[in-house]
């Protein structure tokens, strides 16, 4: 306790943690409470508003002396201009919401791949700008009409909303919060690890690091979660959006042949440097990192391939299948390994979905089986080798091997909680002796980066937030194509994660389990209308024969 106690000397102010902590209490209020009257409504929205104002608010003043800021600061006009055309921006988006509910969710979905590139001091960020404006624009447009209505008009506007609905179709099921399967589970969870998140922040070297990704991408993401999980999920709606994410992963995969034919990049001068010094060429479309790239092209692959499984037309299935070629060519040129593994487990649950989980258990092992045999006999062609540089283990996995043992050191060092939450850059250059150039924000394998920066109880609350989502998403997936493609997805997102970053800070996580919640939401209540259709029919029956016999 003395060894935390100490570190929180080294970290920011107790304001600025203090606010932390209450921006993630709020976040959780936010997700957690079911309204029930109208003042519960209107408390409901008052809180998401808040947490949309104050989380500009807590990381403009964390960035304060950034060179951006300094520019716009030095620039009030221009900084005036911004703000307004920003305001005018998520005005028009929210009164678009507010008239067409249904393009919420599918807006959602096309701003989700598209990150702005921001430079300070060296350092290069790339937010989702396009996806923090469709949120704000989404809360605004179905919580402010609740926060300024009265009593009558809250309480008809809480009896028409999804959200309400569901929660009384569930209110029987309460009592089963510690079953792995339950959405409500799932969403605790989920704020849980906001708040361990945020309070383990206080004693992190790396505090500014641990705010920005609460800022930038929980506090945002869970409210993106929030307006998913109360959309009315037709069948229409689903196929919209995952026709937008093919069409922009086809469009992704144009740009990237464009890219490899012309042997230039729009994006990331380092992925510049390294082509041009290594052997092959990568490219990255319009996202900053190849592997994320080839994260969003092995997702949208998923989803034609479970449509692949599901159409009987033959003109459709030889589309889907072109869109496949077109994509998988895209993937190559990216040379994502680890997106093309996250592509076979995805695969794997749809071939388990199709065809059995024996049949494909035994296929899995065959693959894995040929993948060892090939390492034993020609280990030169994966770059491994026995001994020398250039066949080593960590030239391999392009220097991720250093960096998970490094993760282990820091873990051994403090096992129960950690070095505190966005950590790990700063403890592993500490810790290891490495250079600025030879560390990164994170060990590329989640689970090491959060048993490193949160120790044994937050790498507990992670697995189980894990276990947790695949119950969610599996459950009920084995009736429904658009569950089990979500669940498709999830175990591709999952298995790359093993091998590069972003978990919970990246959004088609939430947005994943957005939908998955809100389709085992309505899928509960089916058939829990469906059974109470069933006993009225047998009550029925009952009363009518009686009285058959009897010859009335």
């Amino acid at each position: 306790m003395s060894v935390l106690l100490a570190s929180v000397e080294g970290a920011s102010g107790p304001g600025e943690k203090a606010a932390l902590i209450a921006l993630a209490l709020l976040v959780a209020a936010a997700v957690l409470l079911r309204p029930r009257r109208p003042t519960q409504e209107r408390l409901r929205a008052a809180l998401i508003v808040a947490v949309v104002a104050l989380t500009p608010t807590l990381l403009a003043i964390d960035v304060w002396d950034s060179s951006p800021l300094r520019h716009l600061r030095a620039h009030p006009a221009l900084a005036a201009a911004a703000i307004l055309a920003s305001l005018a921006v998520i005005a028009g988006l929210a009164t678009l919401f507010a008239r067409r509910p249904a393009a919420l969710p599918l807006t959602a979905v096309l701003a989700l791949p598209f990150r702005v590139p921001l430079t300070s001091a060296g350092t290069t960020a790339n937010l989702l700008v396009p996806l923090y404006a469709v949120v704000a624009a989404g809360v605004l447009a179905r919580h402010l009409p609740r926060l300024r209505a009265r009593y009558g008009a809250a309480s008809a506007s809480s009896e028409s909303a999804p959200d309400a609905g569901e929660s009384r179709a569930e209110a029987a099921a309460r009592g089963r919060l510690s079953t792995l399967a339950s959405p409500r589970a799932l969403e605790w969870l989920l704020v849980a690890s906001i708040l361990l998140y945020a309070v383990q922040a206080a004693y992190s070297a790396g505090f500014s690091k641990a705010l920005q990704n609460v800022t930038f991408f929980y506090v945002p993401f869970a409210l993106l979660l929030t307006l998913l999980r109360e959309a009315r999920w037709t069948r229409a709606l689903l196929l919209r959006c995952a026709f937008a994410s093919v069409a922009l992963a086809a469009l992704f995969a144009g740009i990237g042949f464009v890219e490899y034919a012309s042997r230039s990049l729009l994006l990331n001068r380092q992925l510049v440097a390294a082509n041009v010094y290594g052997n092959y060429f990568r490219v990255n479309s319009l996202f900053y990192d190849p592997n994320i790239y080839g994260r969003y092209l092995a997702l949208a692959m998923l989803l034609l391939a479970a449509a692949v499984l599901c159409v009987a037309e033959r003109r459709r299935l030889l589309l889907c299948a072109a869109a496949l070629a077109w994509l998988w060519a895209g993937l190559l040129v990216s040379i994502s390994q680890t997106s093309i593994v996250a592509l076979l487990a995805g695969l794997a649950v749809l071939a388990g979905w199709r065809w059995g989980a024996r049949r494909t258990a035994y296929v899995t092992a065959g693959i894995v089986l040929a993948g060892a045999l090939v390492l034993l006999v020609a280990p030169s062609s994966l770059h491994f080798g026995l001994s020398g540089r250039g066949g080593s283990v960590d030239n391999a996995t392009s220097g991720r091997a250093n960096l998970v043992r490094g993760g282990i050191d820091l873990f051994a060092k403090r096992p129960l909680a950690g070095f505190g939450s966005g950590s790990f850059a700063q403890e592993y250059r500490a810790h290891q002796a490495a250079t600025v150039a030879s560390s990164t924000s994170a060990s590329h394998t989640t689970p090491i980066t959060v048993a490193a920066e949160q120790g044994i109880v937050g790498l507990c609350l992670y697995l189980a937030l894990v276990l947790c989502s695949l119950g969610v998403l599996f459950s009920g997936a084995g009736r429904s194509p658009p569950q089990i493609s979500l669940a498709a997805c999830f175990v591709a997102l999952l298995v790359h994660t093993m091998a590069y970053a972003d978990f919970l800070e990246d959004p088609i996580t939430w947005a994943l389990l957005g939908v998955g919640i809100a389709l085992a939401r309505q899928s509960a209540c089916g058939d829990r209308a469906g059974a109470a259709l069933v006993r009225r029919r047998i009550v029925a029956a009952t009363d009518i024969a009686p009285r058959a016999s009897a010859g009335v």
